[in-house]
């Protein structure tokens, strides 16, 4: 039994990278979908995929620059032995602005940038350079 689905699916995009994978699966649920559109959208992944042959399924098409991985490091923030809530105010950047992190906000997720222009705060869930 998974205790935490989101961690699950950060390993298995660091290991495809240290791999040098094209792309990695992961099972799928609305959450993961989400977090994949945003490192999508941002330019650390080169696409996402759903299909639902059996138990649906979402595949993770890696991005490469130049033979590096355009993921340097990704790393889940909020876990389920100890959840990290942030207000509006102390949203701070990721890397002096170069990486991002994605946050679990009532307007739905939102990478820092957003959430800070939005005005909301919520649970931090992972950090991406």
């Amino acid at each position: 039994m998974m205790t935490d689905p989101i961690a699950d699916m950060l390993t298995r995009i660091r290991n495809a990278y240290l791999a040098h994978k094209k792309e990695t699966q992961v099972s799928y649920s609305k959450l993961k979908k989400t977090l994949a559109d945003i490192l999508v959208r941002e330019g650390y992944l080169a696409g996402v995929e759903e299909r639902r042959d059996g138990n649906p399924f979402l595949i993770l098409n890696l991005k490469y620059t130049d033979g590096r991985p355009a993921i340097q490091s990704i790393v889940r923030v909020s876990k389920p032995s100890y959840r990290l809530y942030i207000g509006k105010s102390k949203i701070k950047e990721v890397l002096n602005g170069y990486g991002l992190s994605i946050i679990s906000t009532p307007k739905g997720m939102l990478t820092n940038h957003e959430a800070k222009e939005a005005g909301v705060g919520g649970e931090v869930i992972c950090e991406v350079y």
